[in-house]
């Protein structure tokens, strides 16, 4: 993120929706809407040409869906960091989107005060968006090798050889949904020595932010859903 104005895209086929959510982030004076899509190939070009912070993506678009567009604004090697927007909170489609590379996934009811709050949040890169959703997200698509792409069983990831044991134990309270502060109460350590540690986490297993950590962990077995009869 550049400067202290957070610079986003809104991405969904209906330019009511698109007008509602750019009245409520240009009432705050850090935000300002840089453009609107009505579909993922226009918002990949968007993404490239006005250079966002965050991109609010629609699921169902014509043209390109969001979770295409989504794969390819992450791959492209953009900073711009992308918020699902869902319309069930256990949608596959948002797991998806996660999968694909997206930072977070809010519901399109979501309140006002909620949507600023998590924009900020991802235009930060240091928190994942209502943890424990989605954690109840993965767990219930990972439940019987039931996500999207994946093997009921996983495989090592050799990365996972590059992590201190310390490294390893702060990995798997991420995927928990555990904050900076309850991971820093849980193992007795400052927030600045956890933020050290999510950051070389992050890089040893060339990962963009801490929501791709918590699909990560799931994805290669290191965590298991909680509750498999959930």
């Amino acid at each position: 993120m550049t400067g202290d104005v957070i610079k986003v895209l809104l991405v969904d086929d209906q330019p009511l929706l698109r007008m509602g959510f750019r009245l409520i982030l240009e009432g705050e004076a850090d935000f300002t809407v840089v453009g609107e899509a009505s579909d993922g190939l226009e918002a990949v070009r968007q993404v490239e040409a006005l250079q966002p912070d965050v991109v609010l993506m629609d699921v169902r678009m014509p043209a390109m869906d969001g979770i295409e567009a989504t794969r390819r604004i992450s791959s492209s090697g953009s900073d711009a960091r992308v918020i699902i927007l869902t319309t069930f909170d256990l949608d596959e489609y948002a797991f998806s989107g996660l999968q694909a590379g997206a930072s977070a996934f809010l519901l399109k009811d979501v309140a006002p005060a909620e949507l600023v709050h998590a924009v900020r949040l991802v235009a930060s890169g240091d928190a994942v968006v209502a943890p424990r959703v989605t954690q109840r997200l993965l767990e219930t698509y990972v439940r019987g090798g039931a996500l999207p792409g994946h093997s009921a069983s996983p495989h090592r990831d050799p990365l996972l050889d590059e992590l201190t044991p310390r490294e390893t134990e702060i990995l798997t309270t991420i995927a928990e949904g555990l904050s900076n502060a309850e991971i820093a109460h849980k193992f007795f350590l400052s927030e600045a020595t956890v933020k050290t540690h999510v950051r070389r986490i992050l890089s040893k297993l060339q990962l963009r932010d801490r929501v791709q950590v918590v699909v990560y962990a799931y994805e290669t077995g290191l965590v298991v859903p909680s509750n498999p009869d959930y």
